[in-house]
Protein backbone atom coordinates (compact mmCIF):
# COMPACT_ATOMS: atom_id res chain seq x y z
CA UNK A 1 0.00 0.00 0.00
CA UNK A 2 0.94 3.29 -0.51
CA UNK A 3 2.91 4.95 -3.11
CA UNK A 4 5.03 3.05 -5.73
CA UNK A 5 8.59 4.36 -6.06
CA UNK A 6 12.14 2.91 -7.94
CA UNK A 7 13.81 0.78 -5.59
CA UNK A 8 16.62 -0.04 -7.72
CA UNK A 9 15.81 -3.67 -6.99
CA UNK A 10 16.51 -6.58 -9.51
CA UNK A 11 13.66 -7.94 -11.54
CA UNK A 12 12.27 -7.58 -15.08
CA UNK A 13 10.68 -4.25 -15.91
CA UNK A 14 7.71 -5.92 -17.09
CA UNK A 15 7.44 -8.50 -14.53
CA UNK A 16 3.55 -8.32 -12.46
CA UNK A 17 3.93 -9.64 -8.71
CA UNK A 18 0.74 -8.26 -7.54
CA UNK A 19 -1.20 -11.65 -7.44
CA UNK A 20 -4.90 -8.55 -8.36
CA UNK A 21 -3.21 -8.38 -11.74
CA UNK A 22 -2.56 -11.90 -12.87
CA UNK A 23 -4.94 -13.94 -14.26
CA UNK A 24 -6.37 -16.94 -12.00
CA UNK A 25 -5.81 -19.92 -13.51
CA UNK A 26 -8.42 -22.02 -14.54
CA UNK A 27 -9.49 -25.25 -12.41
CA UNK A 28 -9.23 -28.92 -13.04
CA UNK A 29 -12.37 -30.60 -11.64
CA UNK A 30 -13.21 -29.67 -8.51
CA UNK A 31 -10.44 -29.05 -6.45
CA UNK A 32 -10.91 -29.13 -2.62
CA UNK A 33 -9.35 -25.87 -1.89
CA UNK A 34 -10.57 -22.41 -3.23
CA UNK A 35 -9.38 -18.95 -2.56
CA UNK A 36 -12.19 -18.27 -0.09
CA UNK A 37 -10.86 -20.81 2.06
CA UNK A 38 -7.13 -20.32 1.55
CA UNK A 39 -7.97 -16.82 2.42
CA UNK A 40 -10.08 -17.25 5.39
CA UNK A 41 -7.17 -20.19 6.89
CA UNK A 42 -4.71 -17.33 6.60
CA UNK A 43 -6.35 -14.46 8.08
CA UNK A 44 -6.92 -16.91 11.04
CA UNK A 45 -3.35 -18.00 11.31
CA UNK A 46 -2.29 -14.52 10.76
CA UNK A 47 -4.94 -13.46 13.85
CA UNK A 48 -3.28 -16.43 16.32
CA UNK A 49 0.55 -16.69 15.62
CA UNK A 50 1.73 -13.46 13.37
CA UNK A 51 3.06 -12.30 10.32
CA UNK A 52 6.61 -13.79 10.66
CA UNK A 53 4.75 -17.32 11.36
CA UNK A 54 2.75 -17.35 7.72
CA UNK A 55 4.27 -19.81 6.05
CA UNK A 56 2.56 -22.37 2.94
CA UNK A 57 3.32 -25.08 4.70
CA UNK A 58 1.51 -24.54 7.78
CA UNK A 59 -1.40 -22.80 6.03
CA UNK A 60 -1.74 -25.81 4.26
CA UNK A 61 -1.36 -28.31 7.38
CA UNK A 62 -4.54 -25.83 9.12
CA UNK A 63 -6.83 -26.16 5.61
CA UNK A 64 -5.60 -29.96 5.63
CA UNK A 65 -3.84 -30.12 2.62
CA UNK A 66 -0.25 -30.92 1.00
CA UNK A 67 1.61 -27.49 0.19
CA UNK A 68 2.13 -27.88 -3.12
CA UNK A 69 -2.31 -27.82 -3.76
CA UNK A 70 -1.64 -24.17 -2.52
CA UNK A 71 0.42 -23.27 -5.09
CA UNK A 72 -2.55 -24.16 -7.82
CA UNK A 73 -4.18 -21.02 -6.58
CA UNK A 74 -1.71 -18.95 -5.08
CA UNK A 75 2.20 -18.19 -6.20
CA UNK A 76 4.04 -16.85 -3.11
CA UNK A 77 2.97 -15.99 0.43
CA UNK A 78 3.37 -12.43 -0.81
CA UNK A 79 0.22 -13.68 -2.81
CA UNK A 80 -1.74 -15.10 0.35
CA UNK A 81 -0.84 -11.95 2.32
CA UNK A 82 -2.08 -9.47 -0.34
CA UNK A 83 -4.99 -11.24 -0.11
CA UNK A 84 -5.39 -11.29 3.56
CA UNK A 85 -5.49 -7.95 3.54
CA UNK A 86 -7.62 -6.75 1.11
CA UNK A 87 -10.01 -9.42 2.82
CA UNK A 88 -9.76 -7.76 6.40
CA UNK A 89 -10.47 -4.34 4.31
CA UNK A 90 -14.26 -5.81 3.67
CA UNK A 91 -14.96 -6.44 7.35
CA UNK A 92 -15.86 -2.64 7.10
CA UNK A 93 -16.99 -1.61 3.96
CA UNK A 94 -17.21 2.02 3.46
CA UNK A 95 -19.87 3.78 3.68
CA UNK A 96 -21.65 6.41 1.09
CA UNK A 97 -20.99 9.97 2.84
CA UNK A 98 -24.44 12.56 2.21
CA UNK A 99 -22.65 13.56 -1.01
CA UNK A 100 -22.67 17.00 0.30
CA UNK A 101 -19.40 19.23 -0.02
CA UNK A 102 -20.11 20.60 3.39
CA UNK A 103 -19.77 17.31 4.81
CA UNK A 104 -16.63 16.12 4.30
CA UNK A 105 -14.80 15.78 7.26
CA UNK A 106 -17.55 13.79 8.51
CA UNK A 107 -17.14 11.26 5.87
CA UNK A 108 -13.28 11.17 5.65
CA UNK A 109 -13.28 10.30 9.16
CA UNK A 110 -15.99 7.62 9.05
CA UNK A 111 -13.19 6.21 6.24
CA UNK A 112 -10.28 6.26 8.18
CA UNK A 113 -12.51 4.66 11.36
CA UNK A 114 -13.78 1.97 9.10
CA UNK A 115 -9.96 1.14 8.41
CA UNK A 116 -8.25 1.52 11.54
CA UNK A 117 -10.82 -0.81 13.63
CA UNK A 118 -10.05 -3.41 11.35
CA UNK A 119 -6.58 -2.72 11.61
CA UNK A 120 -6.29 -2.88 15.45
CA UNK A 121 -8.72 -5.84 14.85
CA UNK A 122 -5.85 -7.43 13.09
CA UNK A 123 -2.68 -6.25 14.70
CA UNK A 124 -0.60 -8.16 12.28
CA UNK A 125 -1.76 -6.33 9.07
CA UNK A 126 -0.74 -2.51 9.99
CA UNK A 127 2.91 -3.29 9.43
CA UNK A 128 2.24 -4.93 6.58
CA UNK A 129 1.99 -1.28 3.92
CA UNK A 130 5.78 -0.61 4.89
CA UNK A 131 6.78 -3.84 3.16
CA UNK A 132 4.69 -4.74 0.94
CA UNK A 133 3.11 -4.41 -2.97
CA UNK A 134 0.72 -1.42 -3.17
CA UNK A 135 -2.57 -2.76 -2.28
CA UNK A 136 -4.90 -2.56 -5.02
CA UNK A 137 -7.33 -5.34 -3.94
CA UNK A 138 -11.34 -4.58 -4.54
CA UNK A 139 -12.29 -4.10 -0.54
CA UNK A 140 -9.22 -1.49 -0.36
CA UNK A 141 -9.81 0.48 -3.41
CA UNK A 142 -13.46 0.92 -2.73
CA UNK A 143 -12.11 2.58 0.58
CA UNK A 144 -9.90 4.75 -1.15
CA UNK A 145 -12.49 5.63 -3.98
CA UNK A 146 -14.61 6.98 -1.46
CA UNK A 147 -11.96 8.60 0.58
CA UNK A 148 -10.52 10.50 -2.55
CA UNK A 149 -14.27 10.96 -4.22
CA UNK A 150 -14.87 12.70 -0.79
CA UNK A 151 -11.68 15.06 -0.87
CA UNK A 152 -12.52 15.47 -4.76
CA UNK A 153 -15.98 16.59 -4.02
CA UNK A 154 -14.92 19.15 -1.34
CA UNK A 155 -12.33 21.06 -3.60
CA UNK A 156 -9.26 19.29 -3.65
CA UNK A 157 -7.76 18.54 -7.32
CA UNK A 158 -4.44 17.82 -8.70
CA UNK A 159 -1.47 17.47 -5.89
CA UNK A 160 -3.75 18.95 -3.65
CA UNK A 161 -5.54 15.66 -4.10
CA UNK A 162 -3.02 13.11 -4.02
CA UNK A 163 -1.32 14.91 -1.17
CA UNK A 164 -4.64 15.29 1.46
CA UNK A 165 -5.14 11.21 0.37
CA UNK A 166 -1.51 10.21 1.51
CA UNK A 167 -1.41 12.42 4.70
CA UNK A 168 -4.57 10.95 5.95
CA UNK A 169 -3.69 7.26 4.86
CA UNK A 170 -0.07 7.78 6.65
CA UNK A 171 -2.40 9.18 9.71
CA UNK A 172 -4.32 6.05 10.11
CA UNK A 173 -1.45 3.72 9.47
CA UNK A 174 1.24 4.85 11.18
CA UNK A 175 -1.44 5.29 14.19
CA UNK A 176 -2.48 1.57 14.07
CA UNK A 177 1.16 0.60 13.24
CA UNK A 178 2.65 2.20 16.16
CA UNK A 179 -0.33 0.96 18.58
CA UNK A 180 -0.19 -2.54 17.69
CA UNK A 181 3.71 -2.77 17.58
CA UNK A 182 5.00 -1.06 20.45
CA UNK A 183 5.00 -3.09 23.68
CA UNK A 184 6.58 -1.65 26.54
CA UNK A 185 5.56 -3.15 30.35
CA UNK A 186 4.80 -1.19 33.78
CA UNK A 187 8.52 -1.56 35.42
CA UNK A 188 10.19 -0.48 31.84
CA UNK A 189 8.02 2.56 31.70
CA UNK A 190 8.56 3.73 35.28
CA UNK A 191 11.95 2.98 34.97
CA UNK A 192 12.61 4.45 31.27
CA UNK A 193 10.89 8.02 32.51
CA UNK A 194 12.85 8.04 35.61
CA UNK A 195 16.61 7.87 33.26
CA UNK A 196 14.42 11.03 31.59
CA UNK A 197 13.93 12.86 34.86
CA UNK A 198 17.38 11.87 35.76
CA UNK A 199 18.29 13.24 32.34
CA UNK A 200 16.26 16.21 32.41
CA UNK A 201 18.69 19.35 31.65
CA UNK A 202 19.19 17.16 28.18
CA UNK A 203 15.55 16.37 27.45
CA UNK A 204 13.36 18.57 29.64
CA UNK A 205 10.24 18.12 27.52
CA UNK A 206 10.01 14.77 27.56
CA UNK A 207 10.93 14.58 31.10
CA UNK A 208 8.36 17.38 32.00
CA UNK A 209 5.38 15.83 29.93
CA UNK A 210 6.09 11.55 31.01
CA UNK A 211 6.85 10.87 27.18
CA UNK A 212 6.85 6.66 28.26
CA UNK A 213 3.32 7.25 30.14
CA UNK A 214 1.60 8.94 27.02
CA UNK A 215 -0.43 5.72 25.62
CA UNK A 216 -4.03 7.76 24.80
CA UNK A 217 -3.64 5.87 21.44
CA UNK A 218 -7.51 7.17 20.50
CA UNK A 219 -6.92 10.47 21.70
CA UNK A 220 -3.60 11.34 20.09
CA UNK A 221 -5.03 9.82 16.75
CA UNK A 222 -8.84 11.71 17.11
CA UNK A 223 -6.64 15.17 17.68
CA UNK A 224 -3.90 14.09 14.94
CA UNK A 225 -6.96 13.40 12.63
CA UNK A 226 -8.24 16.70 13.43
CA UNK A 227 -5.22 19.00 13.23
CA UNK A 228 -4.72 17.63 9.79
CA UNK A 229 -8.48 18.33 8.91
CA UNK A 230 -8.16 21.50 10.20
CA UNK A 231 -5.23 22.04 7.96
CA UNK A 232 -6.34 20.66 5.01
CA UNK A 233 -9.59 22.65 5.33
CA UNK A 234 -7.50 25.75 5.79
CA UNK A 235 -6.13 25.02 2.08
CA UNK A 236 -9.83 25.17 0.99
Amino acid sequence: MGKAANTGRAGKADQVNSVWLRPRRERRGEPPLTHSRIVAAAVALLDEEGIDRLTMRRLAERLDVVAPSLYWHVDTKDDVIDLAVDAIFGEAPPKPGTGRAEDWRADVTAVLTGWRTVLLRHPWAAAVPARRRPTIGPHFLAGMELLQATLARAGFTGQGLSAATWALYNHVMGSASSQTALHITDEERRLGQDQLKAASGQYPTLAANGYLYDDDWDGSYSTGLKFILDGLEAQL
